[in-house]
């Protein structure tokens, strides 16, 4: 069996792409073949905008309409540490990549992999997930399907003998 691995999301204020992102990878995880497969999995911000704020509503709308019903999160910043504690830190976009390599520089020997989350996009280039924040519906839902396509493609390059037994 595969050692456990740790994975932190990351956006601006930790309340729609980051908690989307976490909510998905939560869901699916908890499942066969990956059940037990991922020791951490959290989410935090760039920015402090939001501490001890649940996601935002759009965001619990979406995960709802596709059956993820029991997630739960209170917003935090990012910290330091967290690049001690989490084997990946994934971020939604280039300016989240950029603060949190800059953080990385400051401790390199942090245990942490920094990179885009769309990196696992499956098409060859990396993709961002875009701020649905001041968007409507249509935005949330796409940070939801970037989100299982990206969740997916991650698991599968992780463990792929996992992923050939299933």
């Amino acid at each position: 069996m595969p050692e456990p691995i740790s994975v932190l999301f990351v956006c601006l204020g930790n309340i729609c792409r980051s908690t989307m992102a976490e909510g998905v990878f939560r869901s699916i995880t908890s499942k066969e073949p990956y059940k037990g497969l991922v020791k951490q999995v959290d989410s935090c911000g760039t920015g402090g905008y939001h501490i001890g704020e649940e996601p935002d509503d759009r965001t619990m709308a979406t995960l709802e309409s596709h059956g993820i019903t029991d997630y739960v999160h209170f917003a935090r910043k990012f910290r330091p540490s967290d690049l001690d504690e989490f084997d990946y830190v994934f971020a939604m976009d280039r300016s989240n990549l950029s603060d949190l390599e800059r953080e990385k520089r400051r401790r390199p020997n942090s245990r942490a992999k920094v990179m885009l989350f769309g990196e696992y996009s499956g098409t060859g280039k990396a993709e961002t997930i875009q701020d649905p924040y001041y968007g409507g519906h249509n935005g949330f839902q796409r940070a939801y399907e970037q989100a299982v396509r990206f969740s997916k493609n991650f698991l599968k390059d992780v463990f792929p003998d996992i992923e050939s037994q299933s």
